[in-house]
């Protein structure tokens, strides 16, 4: 195995620094890519970039953290890695649960770890209410609840596996995309394993999120998807049974 950190960045000049840096005291190189980000954002991750073990994706435009990821796996996966682990710029994730879910992928290099999260206070309100009607929705999707939390930005991807799912699915650019890869790659039969994650919303903390934008595209992508497990509802029930016996 041989696992890289990605870090997809839109404007996260203050935070993504000390991410590299945990990062990197886990022995993990890092890829970050640069979605769009502004000049003063641009300047922090060309510095960065120069350190050793670290390297960079400029996109020529915002187009969402969608594409930031998905240029980063594929990015990944032509330097030779096997691992990608996923994780925000924003500063949002306990990084102290970083070796768990390290360890968690030796343990089972064939599946997709995932966190679930653990909030603190901080967390808005209408944030924490609006995600279990996207919880719902996967649940269905899947015909399971194997998913725990569909939309934690901190996962590790095993790159043989996610590859040819990516390559089949439409190309969601923004937020959907979290939910959708884990979707799609549960009906490919990815295994998926769930760990807690504590989150917190620090107060000058930089959210991308566009309630009416993205839940427009989110519900439109649960609907696709939903059709989607419609044609493969017999496979799904069959893997539900035999995993009963």
């Amino acid at each position: 195995m041989k696992a890289v950190a990605l870090v997809p960045v839109y404007n996260h000049a203050a935070t993504v620094g000390a991410v590299v840096r945990v990062l990197h005291s886990l022995a993990l190189p890092v890829i970050l890519i640069d979605d769009g980000s502004n000049a003063e954002c641009a300047s922090v991750l060309d510095a960065l970039a120069a350190e050793p073990e670290t390297s960079l994706v400029r996109l020529p435009r915002n187009g969402g953290k969608g594409s930031a990821v998905i240029a980063g796996l594929r990015e990944a996966h032509s330097q030779g890695y096997s691992h990608a682990l996923q994780l925000d710029a924003d500063g949002q994730h306990d990084t102290e649960a970083l070796p768990a879910f390290l360890g968690a992928m030796r343990d089972a290099p064939q599946a997709v770890i995932v966190g679930f999260p653990r909030y603190d206070a901080s967390v808005p309100a209408g944030r924490l209410f609006g995600r279990y009607a996207t919880h719902i929705w996967v649940w269905i999707n899947t015909v399971s609840c194997r998913i725990r939390d569909s939309m934690c930005g901190l996962r590790i991807y095993p790159l043989a596996a996610t590859q040819p799912v990516l390559d089949e699915m439409p190309q969601q650019s923004r937020m959907e995309f979290d939910s959708e890869i884990l979707v799609r790659l549960d009906w490919a039969g990815v295994p998926i394993r769930n760990l807690p994650i504590l989150v917190c919303y620090p107060p000058d903390g930089v959210s991308h999120f566009r309630l009416w934008r993205d839940n427009v595209r989110i519900s439109w992508m649960h609907t696709r998807l939903f059709f989607g497990m419609l044609r493969r509802l017999p496979g799904l029930l069959g893997r539900h049974f035999s995993r009963r016996r």
